[in-house]
């Protein structure tokens, strides 16, 4: 009985991380629009889509490597700054 009191507790506590998770990065993505829309405008070079692909390789080796078994550490994952680690 303790295992099923435990097991919702957690599975409760998930949800609603995923959920806060969720609703951040709406409201992120909201507030960023027009930053990202005017500075896609200024990308003469196409350094922003070189950045990106970059990043898109990163996050897909990442996902593999996780794949693959290893971890990666609680202080990374929790960061604030872990969405600025794909810039140089």
């Amino acid at each position: 009985m303790q295992t099923l009191a435990v097991d919702i507790a957690a599975t409760f506590i998930d949800d609603a991380a995923s959920l806060a998770t969720g609703f951040g990065r709406a409201v992120l993505r909201l507030a960023m629009r027009p930053i990202d829309r005017i500075a896609n405008a200024c990308d003469i070079a196409g350094v922003l889509t070189e950045r990106r692909a970059t990043f898109r390789m990163w996050r897909a080796s990442r996902a593999r490597a996780r794949l693959e078994g290893r971890k990666f550490s609680i202080l990374g994952r929790f960061s604030p700054f872990r969405h600025l680690a794909h810039l140089t």
